[in-house]
């Protein structure tokens, strides 16, 4: 069923991120005892199955997750616990693993901002400060810098908890290796591939 991805690393992942979401959702933050023990867990697991190519995965999975999360982080997109639960993950999973879960969870926040801002009343809003958020991307500005309102620690944004996305994305990436596909990317461009080029 899972080869090349062992049972006992999707049990973990599985718990680890269902923790990280109920907790993110209870309290909005992820707790750095959570986060810590994914991490260790990632790199013992890995080793324990692969040995040092197994270790080796682990910390490029972790570092893959750093290199995309800190920026965000840094941004005031999310916070510190985001960015060390989806290093947590990129140790349990790998870095190529890591990038599926990561596109899924993108897809899934997506649409779970989506919803939530709706809920809120606040669609229109929210489509405005995406608006200005690639506007002060592309100009390289920080977005929290022009409007508060794009800086998560203000209490007057609209704050997602992250964790439920990244459970999400992770959720869907078990059920894709569950179901036989290897890879979700690959199902990911044919879809894409689908609705652009026909």
């Amino acid at each position: 069923m899972m080869q090349s991805f062992p049972i006992v690393l999707g049990a973990s992942l599985v718990a680890l991120v269902t923790v990280a979401a109920i907790y993110d959702l209870r309290f909005r933050r992820i707790p750095n005892w959570l986060n810590l023990s994914g991490l260790m867990l990632g790199f013992a697991l890995n080793a324990v199955c692969f040995h040092l190519v197994g270790a080796k995965n682990a910390g490029e999975g972790m570092l893959l997750a750093l290199a995309v999360y800190l920026p965000l982080y840094l941004l005031r997109g999310m916070g510190a616990g985001d960015v060390k639960l989806m290093a947590a993950v990129g140790a349990l999973v790998g870095p190529g693993n890591w990038f599926q879960i990561f596109v899924a969870t993108a897809l899934m926040g997506g649409a779970c901002a989506g919803i939530f801002a709706l809920a809120k009343g606040r669609l229109g809003e929210t489509l405005c400060n995406l608006h200005f958020l690639l506007r002060d991307l592309i100009s390289f500005r920080a977005p929290y810098r022009t409007n508060p309102q794009l800086d998560f620690r203000n209490s007057g944004s609209l704050g997602l908890p992250h964790g439920v996305p990244i459970a999400l994305g992770s959720f869907v990436f078990l059920a894709f290796l569950l179901a036989g596909n290897n890879t979700l990317s690959t199902v990911l461009s044919k879809l894409l591939a689908g609705i652009f080029w026909t």
